[in-house]
């Protein structure tokens, strides 16, 4: 898990160290109300909430830092995705194991904060399928752009099970292709 982990948060990275500040922070209305600096920081929360979280002894998904230099600027968000790697790469199975409280709120038409036991590990692996949709969203900001400097990797954004189809199809289509020209 830690490794899987791991990879996800090297895609932001890989995201992050190409594109510029202004393509970073562009929202591309009217198909797009965020810039992908905010979907990037929003992905950043939910790693903190677990780390300060633990510490705190509840995760609180609904802290966020919104409007802040990590939606502005991609080298302060790789520097936080820097200590968020640095801080899954230091846990320990005892750590993934522990269960802890987790506190949300679950309603858009009034407040409505909701508290459950969870494990930190189940809230990683949220947080890592979380960031793979958010990154999702920002392939398709980033490809909307004018400036089309960018290119963004064609696994970017792909959940872990999608990779998994995508693959098996590709064997089967190999695997029907072959038979078809032995025939």
């Amino acid at each position: 898990m830690i490794t899987s982990q791991l990879e996800i948060i090297k895609q932001g990275q890989d995201y992050l160290s190409s594109i510029s500040a202004a393509d970073y922070t562009a929202i591309i209305s009217p198909n797009f109300i965020s810039s992908a600096g905010e979907h990037v920081r929003h992905i950043i929360d939910h790693y903190l909430a677990i780390m300060v979280g633990i510490k705190s002894g509840t995760i609180d998904y609904d802290v966020r830092s919104r409007g802040g230099k990590v939606e502005q600027d991609p080298a302060q968000a790789m520097e936080m995705m820097k200590t968020i790697a640095a801080w899954i790469k230091q846990l320990s199975p005892n750590d993934l194991a522990r269960t802890i409280p987790l506190s949300t709120e679950v309603s858009v038409s009034s407040k409505n904060v909701q508290t459950v036991i969870t494990s930190v590990a189940r809230e990683l692996i949220f947080s890592g399928s979380h960031a793979v949709h958010h990154y999702a969203m920002i392939a398709q900001i980033t490809l909307a752009q004018q400036s089309n400097a960018v290119k963004v990797p064609t696994a970017f954004g792909v959940a872990p099970a999608t990779a998994t189809f995508l693959r098996e199809q590709a064997v089967q289509k190999q695997t029907a292709l072959t038979a078809t020209v032995s025939n």
